[in-house]
């Protein structure tokens, strides 16, 4: 079997695992935050009990995301090693500030946050709350730095020559802020808050099915659903701008994902089709004509540069990148309308009379999840056949050391490893929603009790 090809799938398969856990994180981070801080606000025992809960969904999400996300430091040597050396200042640079300034800040409060209730106070251990979301945030940062320099490489010199050549930061400034970083980052963000956001709507949802923990899940619904709404149109603005700066830094990424192979004619947006690469056509599909020029120039009459102004060594594979693509943004829209009619029911009082939305509520958690998956195969294979745009081949970057059949080992290992670590995942992760918060509704009932005692002897 090709080196290459597996080299790629092994650590498109570890990666892809290892993305499950990250945005759940970053996004349940903010809703703590929001969750802690109204308890501190409102001394309400109901919201301590909820962030409490939720607290010990973030740990696992956080454990196993730790677990999964070693594998890939190593892979960069073993599988990719011509790539470490010849981008290691760089990319080593990044991933670095990631261990200082994010993943020991998350981790280090991580303690305080899940086993300092009753042992710190109430603002020590909201602080710590805090420094947990904002690490898992910062976390995502550098990451998003690295794979964007890779994108849009700058601030960087080449040194040395042939095989002895490499890549050196120049100016750390220009490489974190590279053209790309503060789109995509912004873009990564938002869709890491959805997948919070809709992990805390579904479980909210299914426990009002099941008339279980009603007071606990009509309140959490509420935190998950603020933060969609706001998230989910935030995505669709981060969305355009990333697709303007890739029409400028990416042309052929851009031409691929609307399969546009004609330079001289306007962009048409795709709203599903299947791309014929032979005949350059898209077979089946539905296309708003001019849509695309209109969206990245403001005129529907202006040509948009096509996949064959580019050689045929230069183009990634069109019909993948075409349908990751689309699937992402169709998902991207059926979560800004699930999360607006949610939120019009909520004020409508009838959200929760109709037992089948909620039924679409409890399955929308895998939304985002998939959502976040094909838009980084989008824009991973999108830039495809270089590992580094225009300075480094997918194909050049592999270790000289490593045969196809150790790579296929490896492979067929993780997938068993990493198979079972899932299942774990969801077993622990469904053990903990079957026993629910601790006794949240008789405590919520006491406050309301505490509350009325309070206002008779006023």
């Amino acid at each position: 079997m090709d080196l290459e090809l597996l080299s790629r799938i092994q650590f498109a398969f570890t990666i892809s695992f290892h993305y499950i856990f990250p945005p759940l994180s970053i996004g349940l981070g903010l809703i703590l935050v929001f969750m802690e801080g109204m308890y501190l606000k409102t001394k309400n025992i109901l919201y301590e009990n909820m962030t409490k809960f939720w607290v010990k969904i973030f740990a696992l999400t956080f454990a196993i995301g730790v677990a999964s996300g070693i594998v890939m430091e190593f892979e960069f040597g073993t599988n990719w090693a011509t790539y470490s050396r010849y981008v290691g200042d760089i990319f080593g640079s990044a991933l670095a500030a990631e261990g200082i300034f994010a993943f020991f800040l998350e981790s280090g409060f991580l303690a305080i946050l899940v086993f300092g209730w009753n042992r710190v106070g109430p603002v020590t251990h909201f602080v710590s709350t805090i420094m947990v979301s904002l690490g898992s945030m910062l976390s995502a940062v550098w990451i998003v730095v690295a794979n964007s320099w890779q994108q849009t490489p700058a601030g960087y010199h080449i040194v040395g020559e042939g095989l002895n050549s490499r890549a050196e930061i120049t100016d750390f400034w220009e490489m974190v802020f590279n053209p790309s970083s503060v789109e995509r980052l912004s873009h990564v963000l938002s869709g890491a808050w959805l997948a919070g956001a809709f992990l805390v709507i579904s479980v909210s949802a299914y426990y009002i099915i099941k008339n279980r923990h009603i007071d606990f899940a009509k309140s959490s619904i509420k935190f998950g659903l603020s933060l969609a709404l706001f998230a989910a149109l935030f995505q669709l603005f981060t969305g355009h701008q990333s697709a303007i700066g890739i029409s400028e830094n990416q042309p052929v990424k851009l031409a691929a994902f609307e399969a546009h192979y004609d330079s001289l004619a306007s962009g048409d947006l795709y709203l599903f089709g299947w791309v014929n690469e032979e005949s350059q056509k898209v077979d089946f599909g539905l296309a708003i004509p001019g849509m695309l020029s209109y969206l990245v120039h403001g005129n529907s009459d202006k040509p948009i540069l096509g996949i064959n102004a580019f050689t045929e060594d230069e183009r990634p594979p069109i019909n993948i990148v075409f349908q990751t693509y689309h699937l992402m943004v169709a998902i991207g829209f059926f979560l800004i309308a699930v999360t607006i009619l949610s939120v019009f029911l909520w004020w409508r009082r009838k959200l929760f009379a109709y037992k089948w939305f909620l039924w679409i509520l409890v399955f929308s958690v895998l939304a985002p999840q998939i959502a976040n998956q094909v838009g980084w195969y989008s824009a991973e294979i999108g830039r495809q056949p270089w590992i580094v745009y225009g300075l480094l081949r997918t194909s050049d970057a592999l270790s000289a050391a490593v045969n196809a059949e150790q790579v296929l080992f490896s492979l067929i290992l993780f997938v068993i490893i990493y198979s079972l670590l899932f299942v774990l995942f969801i077993y622990l992760l469904n053990e903990k929603i079957k026993h629910g918060p601790d006794d949240v509704d008789s405590s919520y009932n006491e406050y309301q009790n505490q509350k009325v005692l309070f206002s008779k002897s006023k």
